[in-house]
C-alpha cells in the first residue's frame, strides 16, 4: 500500500473502495477465481465447477422458505455446565463464534411455507464452531420438531456439523437420543421428517437424527460420514474408494435418497410435500 493509499483511506468523509478481497472469491473446488456477487447471486454455487459453497442458517432459510417466514427464538440453556476450559475458556469460544453469528448458537428454525405448503425448517450452520451439536442444538432441534407437531406439517432439517461439541461431554451426547425421540413422535404423528445434508455433515449427528429421515437429500459433493476417512482407512488397512463419503457415492450405495443441485431444492422439496404433506394439513 503506498503513501497516498494510506492517507486517503485514513479520511473518513472520502468513500472506501471495494478491495480485490471483496471483489473477487476463490471457488474451493476448482481453485477458479470468481466476482463475489456473481458467485452470491448463484446461491454460492461455483458457475464454473458446480462446487456448492457452505451458507449461513439466514441465508439457507432465505432460499427455502417462502417470505414472510418467522424465525424461531433461541432457547436458554446452561452455557458452560462443565466450566470447561482447553487452550480458552468454553465462555470465551462462544462468545467469539457469536461475534462473526447472527445467531446464538449453531441451529436456527424457521417456521413458514415452501410454495404453499406449511413447513418448519431447522438449520445447522457449519459457520459456529463447525456447526457442533451442543445442548442448545438438541433443545432447538427439538424445538423445532414441536412446532412442527403444533402446525401438523413437515419437519425439514439442514444438517452441517462436526459432531458433538466436546466442550459440553456426556450432554452433548444426549442430545442424540433426545432429537431421536422427537423423529419418532413426527412419525407417530404421521408427519413427514426430511433430512437435507449438506457439507460436511459427520459425527454424532450423522449417527442421529440426520440418517432418520423419511427422505434424504443431498447437496452435491458433500461430505456425509461418521469417522473420518484417514481412521476408517487406518483401522481397515485398506485403500478406500475414489469419492468415498461423498454424497455422489452415498446416492449410489443406497444411503441417500437424491442428490439434488442448491437451484432446484426449493421445488425437489415442494413436491415431496405435495405428495407426503397430510391431506388435512396441506
Amino acid at each position: 500500500m503506498n503513501w497516498f493509499t494510506r492517507v486517503r483511506n485514513s479520511l473518513p468523509f472520502v468513500a472506501k473502495r471495494s478491495t480485490e478481497e471483496t471483489l473477487w472469491v476463490k471457488c474451493p473446488g476448482c481453485s477458479e477465481m470468481l466476482f463475489t456477487k456473481e458467485y452470491e447471486d448463484n446461491l454460492k454455487v461455483c458457475p464454473r465447477c458446480g462446487h456448492h459453497g457452505r451458507i449461513g442458517a439466514d441465508e439457507r432459510l432465505r432460499q427455502l422458505l417462502d417470505q414472510g417466514y418467522e424465525v424461531l427464538p433461541q432457547p436458554e440453556v446452561a452455557e458452560d455446565p462443565l466450566k470447561f476450559r482447553d487452550t480458552k475458556k468454553y465462555t470465551d469460544r462462544l462468545k467469539q463464534a457469536r461475534a462473526k453469528n447472527p445467531h446464538r448458537d449453531a441451529f436456527t428454525v424457521g417456521s413458514g411455507v415452501i410454495e404453499g405448503h406449511p413447513a418448519v425448517v431447522g438449520v445447522q450452520d457449519f459457520g459456529f464452531m463447525g456447526g457442533s451439536m451442543g445442548m442448545a442444538v438438541g433443545t432447538a432441534f427439538c424445538q423445532g420438531a414441536e412446532r412442527a407437531l403444533t402446525r401438523k406439517c413437515a419437519y425439514i432439517v439442514a444438517t452441517a456439523a462436526g459432531g458433538a461439541r466436546m466442550q459440553e461431554g456426556i450432554l452433548s451426547l444426549m442430545q442424540m437420543p433426545k432429537a431421536t425421540v422427537m423423529t419418532r413422535r413426527l412419525k407417530d404423528a404421521g408427519l413427514p421428517y426430511i433430512v437435507l445434508l449438506t457439507d460436511p455433515t459427520t459425527g454424532g449427528v450423522t449417527a442421529s437424527y440426520a440418517m432418520l429421515g423419511d427422505v434424504h437429500i443431498a447437496e452435491p459433493g458433500a461430505l456425509i460420514g461418521f469417522a473420518g476417512q484417514r481412521v476408517i482407512q487406518d483401522t481397515i488397512r485398506e485403500k478406500l474408494p475414489d469419492g468415498f463419503q461423498r454424497a455422489e457415492y452415498l446416492h449410489k450405495h443406497g444411503m441417500v435418497d437424491m442428490v439434488v443441485k442448491r437451484h432446484d431444492l426449493k421445488r425437489t422439496l415442494a413436491s415431496l410435500l405435495d405428495y407426503l404433506q397430510p391431506k388435512a394439513a396441506a
